[in-house]
């Protein structure tokens, strides 16, 4: 069973920047798709950015340009640089894990608190 633990969310002003990680336990990490979503007070979970095993990325239309979306397979993480932020970005953040394979397998973090106010 894979782990997704969450860290970097806080308080930030707008304009400022935030960079999650999320740090995955177990060896299936390189094979399997990242997510980042959110879910503000009142409203429906929402996909943020992904990326596949191979690297390519999508963005929700809200954050393209503002927010990137990385992974580092040798540390078993996945980042979500987020720059420009505005007050509609304040919810929190979880990770996800999509693994298709032989099986499907998926997993999410516990999620983080970013809150963006001035």
């Amino acid at each position: 069973q894979v782990q997704l633990v969450e860290s970097g969310g806080g308080l930030v002003q707008p304009g400022g920047s935030l960079r999650l990680s999320c740090a995955a336990s177990g060896n299936i990490f390189r094979l399997a798709a990242m997510g980042w979503y959110r879910q503000a007070p009142g409203k429906q979970r929402e996909l943020v950015a992904t990326i596949s095993s191979g690297g390519s990325t999508n963005y929700a239309d809200s954050v393209k340009g503002r927010f990137t979306i990385s992974r580092d397979n040798a540390k078993n993480t996945v980042y979500l640089q987020m720059n420009s932020l505005k007050p509609e970005d304040t919810a929190v953040y979880y990770c996800n894990l999509d693994y298709r394979g032989i099986s499907h397998y998926a997993s999410w973090g516990q999620g983080t608190q970013v809150t963006v106010s001035s």
